[in-house]
C-alpha cells in the first residue's frame, strides 16, 4: 500500500440536483445499481490502487453514509489503513459549517499536514468510473508538476456543460474556461487533435480538454494555495489560482466517466449499466466495486420475464411479473402480474415481518400485484399497492409535484417510504 499519498473524498454538498433523492441521505449515500452506494466508487477505486489511507468529507445527511461506510470498510492493524469521516465540527479555530469544496479541505487540512504525507489525491463522491491512481502518480512525478487534474477529451457540444482547460505541447496547464458557450470561446481553449492522438488516446474529433474534478496534489503545494486566501470552491477558484502560481499539468483519461449529479444523469446511468453492453461494467475481477457485505439469500424469480435488467440479491419476483430494461434492488418484492420497464427500484432496508404485524391498513413493501411501473426511479421502502399506475400521461410537466409524487427532468420519482394506495394513478 502506497504510504505517502491521502486520499480525500468531497461529499459534503446538499445534492439539490438530485432531490428528492437526497431528502434523507447525502449524495454519495444514494443506492446505485440495486446494491451499492455512490461512495462505494471513488473508494474501491483507491483500494484498487493501493491507496487506503482515505477521508470522507461530510456535512448534509451524512447519518446514513457514515452508517455505510462504518459497516463496509474495515482494515486489520498490519495493513494501517483507514476510511474516516471527517464532517463539519465546531473547533477552536471556527464553528462555521463548510462553505464549499475548498473550505471543507481548509478547515481539515492539519489531517493531511502529517509528517509522512507527500501527496493528496482529492476526488468527487458522486462519479462513475475506473480510474488508475498510480498512473496519475507516475504522469505527476515524471511532469515534475506541482498538481495534476485529470482531463477528458470531449466535443464542443459535450464542453459546454463542462470547464475546459488550454494546455501546451507539454501538457502543462495554461488557461481554464467554465463552460464555454460559444466558437469564439472554444477557440480560445482549443487543441490539436493531433496532439491528444500523439498521447496515445484516439481524438475522434474532439479537440477540447474537460476537467473531471479530479485532482493530485503535492501536499505542500495545496496546503499552500488553501493557506494563502478564502477561496471556498475547488473547481472554480483554487484549481484556476494553481494554474497561474503553480506548475499544473493534465492527465488524460478516455475511459468511462459520468457525473452523476442530476435526477437524468442518475437514471440513464443506473439504466445502462443494464443494457447488454453496458459502459461500465461492474464484473471486473482485477478492479472490483466494493461495499456492504449482507446476508441475504439469492433473488427468488418464480414464472416471470425479466430483460436486460439488474436483479439485487433478496429480490423475489412472483408469477407473471414483466421486468424489462430495469433494476430491481435488494429485498424487493414485486408481486403476480406486475409491469416495471423502464425503472429503478431502489428496493427494501427490510423486510416486511412474516407475522403480519404490520399495519394491515397499508400495502406491503415492494410493488404490489397487477400495478405499472413505467420511467420511474422509485426510492427505498415505498409502498405501491395493488393495480397502480406509476408512469407520465400526456400533459404533465418536465418538473413537477403530483399526487405525492415529484417529476424532475421528465422522471417520476417516488419519495422513500411513499405509500401509494390501491389502485393509484398519476
Amino acid at each position: 500500500m502506497r504510504k505517502n499519498i491521502v486520499c480525500l473524498i468531497l461529499g459534503g454538498g446538499r445534492g439539490t440536483r438530485l432531490f428528492p433523492l437526497t431528502e434523507y441521505r447525502s449524495k454519495p449515500a444514494v443506492p446505485l445499481a440495486g446494491n451499492y452506494r455512490l461512495i462505494d466508487i471513488p473508494i474501491s477505486n483507491c483500494l484498487n490502487c493501493d491507496i487506503n489511507r482515505i477521508y470522507v468529507l461530510t456535512q448534509f445527511n451524512s447519518v446514513s453514509l457514515h452508517r455505510h461506510i462504518r459497516q463496509t470498510y474495515r482494515f486489520d492493524r498490519f495493513s494501517n489503513g483507514f476510511i474516516e469521516i471527517l464532517a463539519a465540527q465546531q473547533t477552536m479555530e471556527g464553528d462555521n459549517w463548510y462553505q464549499g469544496t475548498a473550505d471543507a479541505v481548509r478547515k481539515q487540512i492539519r489531517y493531511i499536514q502529517q509528517p509522512d504525507i507527500d501527496y493528496v489525491l482529492v476526488l468527487s463522491g458522486d462519479q462513475l468510473y475506473r480510474m488508475d491512481f498510480e498512473a496519475m502518480l507516475e504522469n505527476h512525478l515524471a511532469a515534475g508538476a506541482d498538481a495534476s487534474i485529470a482531463a477528458l477529451p470531449v466535443t464542443d457540444e459535450d464542453a459546454k456543460a463542462f470547464g475546459v482547460m488550454r494546455i501546451d505541447e507539454s501538457g502543462r496547464v495554461h488557461g481554464f474556461l467554465e463552460k464555454p458557450q460559444t466558437t469564439k470561446e472554444m477557440d480560445m481553449v482549443r487543441m490539436d487533435p493531433a496532439w491528444i492522438d500523439h498521447q496515445g488516446i484516439p481524438s475522434k474529433g474532439r479537440s477540447l480538454l474537460a476537467s473531471m474534478g479530479i485532482y493530485l496534489f503535492n501536499r505542500d503545494c495545496l496546503v499552500e494555495l488553501l493557506q494563502k486566501n478564502d477561496y471556498t470552491d475547488f473547481g472554480k477558484e483554487v484549481f484556476p489560482m494553481s494554474i497561474r502560481a503553480r506548475n499544473v499539468h493534465v492527465n488524460l483519461f478516455d475511459g468511462y466517466w459520468e457525473d452523476i449529479g442530476t435526477i437524468r444523469a442518475f437514471y440513464d446511468a443506473n439504466l445502462a449499466l443494464a443494457g447488454e453492453h453496458p459502459p461500465f461494467d461492474l464484473i471486473d475481477e482485477r478492479n472490483p466495486i466494493f461495499t456492504r457485505a449482507r446476508a441475504l439469500a439469492p433473488a427468488r424469480i418464480l414464472d416471470a420475464t425479466v430483460r436486460r435488467s439488474l436483479i439485487a440479491p433478496g429480490a423475489f419476483i412472483e408469477t407473471n411479473a414483466v421486468i424489462e430494461n430495469s433494476i430491481v434492488g435488494l429485498r424487493c418484492h414485486v408481486g403476480n402480474s406486475a409491469s416495471i420497464r423502464s425503472s429503478i427500484i431502489m428496493g427494501d432496508d427490510f423486510y416486511e415481518s412474516a407475522d403480519g404485524s404490520f399495519s394491515s391498513e397499508l400495502p406491503a413493501l415492494g410493488i404490489g400485484e397487477g400495478s405499472i411501473v413505467e420511467g420511474a426511479i422509485v426510492d427505498k421502502n415505498v409502498r405501491i399497492g395493488r393495480n397502480c399506475k406509476v408512469r407520465l400521461r400526456p400533459g404533465i410537466e418536465a418538473d413537477c409535484d403530483i399526487n405525492g409524487v415529484n417529476v424532475r427532468d421528465g422522471i417520476i420519482v417516488v419519495p422513500k417510504g411513499a405509500v401509494l394506495p390501491d389502485g393509484w394513478e398519476l
